[in-house]
């Protein structure tokens, strides 16, 4: 069964790496960008629409403050990306925010910024694959009429490519990401000479349109609060700018400075490109809202619900190129694919927190380790079935998602950059040379002010966004926490429970007395193995146990077990209800009862068989009774192995295979065991 399954999992994701061969899947800076930067890079194509959505509220002459909100946005960008640098210089093992917390505010606030990050990974991806089917949705149909549907196939798509590790999958991502950045700076610069050089009037497919305000007149509170909606939904543009101090490890060396210089370069193309896309938005008449079907308006009239209103980016990509020109197709096909693949970034940082979080125990420990691609598996996975519960929920409505959105992250931003405001506080403490301390305080002063400007922003985005659906976020990290310290409690508890007395004496475990029991059905050839193994462990007693089923077969085997001169007492358990599993454990527990400080080992001969229906055919019983016996305290269960000759069958064809590697031996580090061995289940005799 297993080379069944073995082969459809080679296709997919790869042939097992070794586990010395961790260091070539490490990043250059060229592969990290598109990798660990995918999403704030590729936010640009929703973040300024989001932007126009909320000013549409109060009409079109309400977009005047872009420009302001942008402005905001860029600063915030800017501090953001400065205090990330310290962080990757101060902390690269890549705990990142989460470490900074835990180390310098507690293990309580480390926790409340894992559980923010966890959900803004899910919601990275379930708003990057819905934009993106959005995006395609309006040049091929069949996808928005689809939209849940196709977002689920891609997440599964993407899930695949990441399973083949991590610089296979940069490497698919780096060329759309590429040709996106490139191509949004060609319509910027394009668009800007046209506009100032050429002095020729561009306008959007929407330039005609009027915007019926769901608000006339807004003014003073209402105004400024609008404008702080908004802005918090430009700040959808930052999303993922942790990721990379959550992914240092993945950078070749020098990794922090690598890491640091990724961090500046993707800041600089992020905001250069939403700037640019709001400024031409401005300068071609872009129209957008919340509710297109009733509050556009074309010649007087509303659009109807037919209407598909298309992103910004694509009205400006149509007004500075030409609607279906080759530039135009380009740009919409990139826009669209690095959408989709910005979630990458996600599947980079959930899991690598995701382990980080089960090596402190506060995770399940196969989140910990690494698949056989070297990536960890497990949690690409688990963050993958989020997604999809959560597009499928929200029907891959990127609005809807977007409200749930940044706020898990700058949770995060706040709580790290306080944390390191005490970072370099105690180091401060302790530190002598001049130099040295210079460094500190200018350090400590930029993650100073991005603490105050990230937990300002913060506030907003919790006032603006709560009852928009800001909640729901809250109440997954709520739920994030609540788990992961029932998880902790758990491992802490089971640790206490096992952990090994003091002192050189063993006496408190070793038990009084063994007492050996041989499960028979028959005399056969495994029977006798049993037997003769169980004789050479020198237990204290030792009995062959049976259970009436069949009073003739029952006779029949006393008989034969006497005229062989079997020196082991023979004992009979009857069942009147035929049953195996209940004699032998009702049995075994009875002994229990009497002498608490013995151990009873029952030993069980098996099949081993080579063909995956002989499986079903055999060792069925014994599966059951092991089952059953794990749960009895006091009782040790051995399996002795009787090779049938159906095995060679499976060692002749372990030998053509000797390269194979179990499922999971990568990260257990046994990639160099030999052909896989056969294995069966034990079984009382063939009583099945």
């Amino acid at each position: 069964m297993s080379k069944l399954t073995d082969v459809p999992k080679r296709i997919l994701i790869g042939r097992a790496l070794r586990s010395d061969r961790l260091g070539e899947t490490l990043l250059p800076k060229r592969i990290a960008l598109p990798v660990f930067a995918s999403d704030p890079l590729s936010s640009v194509a929703y973040a300024p629409g989001e932007v126009l959505l909320v000013l549409s509220i109060a009409g079109a002459s309400a977009y005047t403050f872009s420009p302001w909100i942008a402005a905001a946005v860029v600063i915030l960008m800017f501090t953001v990306v400065a205090s990330y640098r310290q962080n990757v210089h101060a902390y690269p093992s890549g705990g990142g925010d989460y470490e900074v917390a835990n180390t310098n505010l507690g293990p309580k606030a480390g926790l409340t910024v894992a559980s923010a990050l966890l959900v803004d990974y899910v919601l990275t991806v379930a708003v990057s694959i819905s934009s993106g089917v959005e995006n395609l949705g309006s040049a091929v149909h069949f996808v928005i009429e689809h939209k849940v549907l196709c977002a689920i196939g891609i997440i599964v798509l993407l899930t695949l490519m990441n399973l083949r590790g991590v610089k296979e999958s940069g490497k698919l991502f780096a060329i759309p990401t590429y040709v996106f950045v490139t191509g949004v700076f060609a319509m910027i610069a394009w668009g800007a000479f046209k506009g100032v050089v050429l002095d020729r009037t561009m306008q959007a497919p929407t330039a005609d349109f009027t915007i019926r305000p769901e608000h006339e007149g807004i003014a003073g509170f209402a105004l400024v609060f609008l404008l702080l909606r908004a802005f918090s939904s430009g700040c959808a543009a930052l999303t993922g700018v942790e990721a990379i101090s959550n992914g240092v490890p993945a950078f070749r060396k020098p990794k922090s400075r690598n890491a640091a210089t990724t961090l500046l370069l993707m800041g600089a193309l992020a905001v250069t490109m939403f700037c640019g896309i709001i400024g031409l938005a401005m300068a071609t008449h872009v129209k957008m809202a919340e509710k297109p079907a009733h509050d556009l308006l074309h010649d007087g009239v509303p659009v109807g619900p037919d209407y598909v209103q298309d992103p910004v980016i694509s009205q400006v990509a149509a007004a500075v190129f030409g609607d279906g020109t080759f530039f135009f197709v380009v740009l919409a096909a990139a826009t669209a694919l690095v959408l989709f693949l910005a979630a990458n970034t996600a599947y980079n940082g959930f899991p690598l927190l995701g382990s980080i979080l089960a090596q402190d125990r506060y995770l399940p420990r196969q989140l910990h380790t690494r698949g056989d691609r070297l990536a960890f598996s497990n949690g690409i996975v688990l963050l993958a079935g989020a997604a999809i519960l959560l597009v499928w929920i929200y029907d891959a409505d990127s609005t809807k998602l977007i409200q749930l959105y940044i706020v898990g992250v700058f949770v995060s931003f706040t709580l790290s950059q306080t944390g390191m405001v005490r970072h370099w506080n105690r180091l401060l403490r302790t530190q002598h040379d001049p130099a040295r301390r210079r460094h500190m305080i200018r350090s400590r002063a930029i993650n100073a002010f991005g603490a105050f400007f990230t937990g300002l922003v913060l506030i907003v985005v919790l006032v603006t966004k709560f009852t928009h659906g800001a909640w729901v976020a809250l109440l997954g990290m709520a739920i994030f926490f609540v788990t992961m310290t029932a998880i902790r409690k758990h491992y802490d508890r089971v640790a206490r429970e096992l952990a090994a007395p003091e002192g050189p004496s063993d006496d408190s475990i070793r038990p009084a007395r063994v007492h050996s029991i041989v499960l028979v059905s028959k005399i056969h050839r495994p029977t006798l193995r049993a037997v003769a193994y169980a004789k050479l462990m020198r237990s204290d007693k030792l009995e062959a146990l049976s259970i009436n089923v069949d009073p003739a077969e029952t006779k029949a085997l006393t008989e034969e077990w006497e005229r062989r001169g079997i020196n082991v007492p023979l004992k009979v358990l009857d069942s009147p209800y035929r049953e195996i599993t209940r004699p032998v454990v009702d049995y075994v527990k009875s002994l229990r009862r009497e002498s608490p400080r013995d151990v009873v080992s029952v030993i069980i001969p098996e099949y081993v068989v080579g063909r995956w229906y002989e499986h079903l055919l055999h060792n069925q019983s014994a599966l059951r009774l092991k089952g059953r016996l794990l749960f009895t305290p006091g009782v040790m269960v051995t399996s002795v192995p009787y090779q049938l000759r159906s095995s060679e069958v499976a060692k002749e064809r372990a030998k053509k295979h000797q390269d194979w590697n179990a499922p999971g031996s990568v990260r257990r580090g046994l990639v160099e065991t030999g052909p896989k061995r056969p294995s069966g289940r034990g079984e009382p005799n063939g009583k099945e």
